[in-house]
């Protein structure tokens, strides 16, 4: 799917990982009621295992207990929901809870996870790599299209920054537009494009103070989705502390974005 004129864009959103049921349904409560006030299509989102991590540290609760929170999620909340996986055999276990499969960035080009991923039926969200240009993700469209029945409308593309030297990352914003042309709805992640990896402490380091800012520059351009980690007390995550969003803040967050995405959606229909 995507952003239609009756909202702003679609919203993926949940903790980083699933560290616990309790935060979990928490943070997905809340959501739930804050996007149906402002009219906003939500898809939860959270990791069942963060396999990517800098250093051998906490990942989560691992995928059977992560799917059977998830579940309980959908049952409750009624809300699709998203989450990663990393091998190919994970997808068909995982696609019968999941209603989106997430490829991680630093996986984006393994043909076999993507092909796997496809072949359930799902929606596949495929992060564009730090190290890939936009146009090179017309190869990752290829690769899932070659065996989608049902074509693109089945997959979307985020953007998540580039590496830039060591310890930054770099949003270039018509990353957005020339990914647009593949023929894909575009996601922008604004939480984890303020990471700031390899930071020698062993710990993914970031600037939660830049993620507004950032998400407001994506939707002047143009995204279809907007992709945002939310816990209730960051500080305390297991994985990306220093990006995710305080939960308490997010109608305020999604009310300032999404008030330029409808700018942005009124003057492109007014051309």
């Amino acid at each position: 799917m995507s952003a239609d004129k009756r909202q702003p864009f679609f919203l993926i959103a949940g903790p980083c990982a699933i560290e616990n049921r309790e935060t979990v349904m928490q943070t997905a409560e809340t959501l739930k009621r804050v996007c149906s006030d402002l009219g906003i299509d939500l898809y939860f989102k959270s990791s069942f295992d963060k396999a990517n991590r800098t250093s051998l540290s906490e990942r989560g609760v691992g995928m059977d207990e992560g799917l059977r929170i998830l579940r309980e999620v959908k049952e409750q909340f009624a809300l699709p929901v998203l989450t990663d996986v990393h091998e190919s055999w994970q997808c068909e276990p995982v696609a019968e809870v999941a209603d989106v499969l997430q490829i991680p960035a630093f996986l984006c080009r393994q043909t076999d996870l993507l092909q796997a991923a496809a072949r359930t039926g799902r929606v596949v969200n495929v992060k564009k790599g730090q190290f890939m240009a936009p146009w090179d993700m017309r190869g990752v469209v290829q690769k899932i299209r070659a065996v989608q029945q049902e074509g693109a409308a089945n997959l979307w593309l985020t953007e998540r920054g580039s590496s830039f030297g060591y310890g930054r990352l770099v949003v270039d914003m018509t990353s957005l537009v020339e990914m647009r042309k593949l023929g894909c709805p575009v996601v922008f992640d604004a939480t984890h494009a303020v990471q700031q990896p390899g930071s020698g402490t062993g710990v993914t380091g970031g600037n939660r103070e830049m993620v507004v800012p950032l998400a407001c520059a994506a939707a002047a351009v143009g995204i279809d989705g907007l992709f945002l980690e939310v816990h209730p007390e960051p500080e305390k995550a297991i994985s990306d502390a220093a990006n995710q969003l305080k939960l308490a803040d997010i109608g305020a967050v999604l009310q300032r974005v999404a008030a330029v995405a409808c700018l942005q959606k009124e003057q492109c229909q007014a051309r």
